[in-house]
């Protein structure tokens, strides 16, 4: 059952996302940025295509690359699906708190407005934290190296995108940014 909610989890985070982006282009916001301001962002997508593909095949039996587990434990599967849950719980608070300032990707050309309430009034970056919970929890309930270097990776790549936009809104938003800055902590 832990695998079956860990696939579930990763495919709702995934329609979270994708329908606020939908949503918002019908309101004439082009919120998915993706590549604009770093062109080698078009290298995640092949990954994040294989490990959703990981996911989904340890989920229903699919042959997979990671056929030996690191660990064995239904404690931890069970603690990792709750780790997916509040990871999905934590980005659909984030979504729905950006309202329409929601991009993925850096917008310079039609930047939202500052967040700072709702999930933002907690955590600079929610979302970062959100996809980070959901990367822990499947790797707890599919302990395998491929899903361990992903998790590595995953927390790599959100702190690199992190920096990015930091000096980006630092640029923009200027004292407001940074007295946000001192108010909340940049994770948790």
């Amino acid at each position: 059952m832990p695998a079956y909610l860990a696939a579930l989890a990763l495919g709702l985070m995934i329609v979270i996302v994708v329908s606020r982006v939908v949503l918002l282009h019908r309101h004439g916001v082009e919120a998915l940025n993706f590549g604009k301001t770093h062109k080698t962002d078009f290298l995640i997508p092949p990954f994040a295509l294989f490990y959703f593909y990981l996911i989904v095949a340890h989920a229903f039996g699919l042959p997979t690359p990671a056929h030996s587990m690191l660990f064995h434990s239904g404690l931890l599967a069970w603690i990792g699906v709750a780790f997916c849950f509040v990871g999905l719980l934590l980005m659909a608070w984030s979504v729905i708190s950006f309202g329409r300032s929601f991009r993925a990707g850096i917008d310079a050309d039609h930047p939202g407005g500052l967040v700072t309430s709702g999930a933002f009034g907690f955590s600079r970056n929610p979302i970062y934290v959100a996809f980070a919970c959901l990367l822990l929890g499947q790797f707890l309930v599919f302990p395998n190296w491929i899903l361990l270097i992903a998790l590595g990776a995953g927390a790599w790549l959100f702190h690199r995108q992190v920096l990015r936009e930091e000096k980006y809104m630092h640029g923009h938003y200027g004292e407001e940014y940074t007295e946000y800055c001192k108010r909340v902590r940049r994770y948790i």
